[in-house]
């Protein structure tokens, strides 16, 4: 390969790599969402008829179910960041 079609490749592969990051931002984002608003807060009312620890649902969910899904968030993001890492050679191992 020649000089000039190194940085060209880079580049691509650059592009690339944000745009499967940002693909994961965007999924974490709208889980977080649909947990945190929807589930929590506009869903409540019709998730008020199933009972989870003594409560309803709606309610845990704004609770202690959105804690938790942030904090499987958090590990499913490092995870696949990291595996994202790996496949462009971008990791720091």
């Amino acid at each position: 390969m020649s000089s000039e079609e190194k940085p060209a490749e880079s580049a691509g592969k650059n592009s690339e790599y944000w745009s499967a990051n940002i693909r994961l931002i965007k999924l974490c984002l709208v889980v977080w969402f649909l947990v945190s608003f929807g589930f929590a807060i506009l869903l409540r009312p019709m998730l008020s008829g199933i009972e989870i620890g003594g409560t309803d649902l709606g309610f845990w969910f704004a609770q202690q179910g959105s804690i938790l899904c942030f904090l499987v968030i958090i590990f499913f993001y490092s995870w696949k960041m990291n595996k994202i890492d790996h496949e462009y050679d971008v990791s720091d191992d």
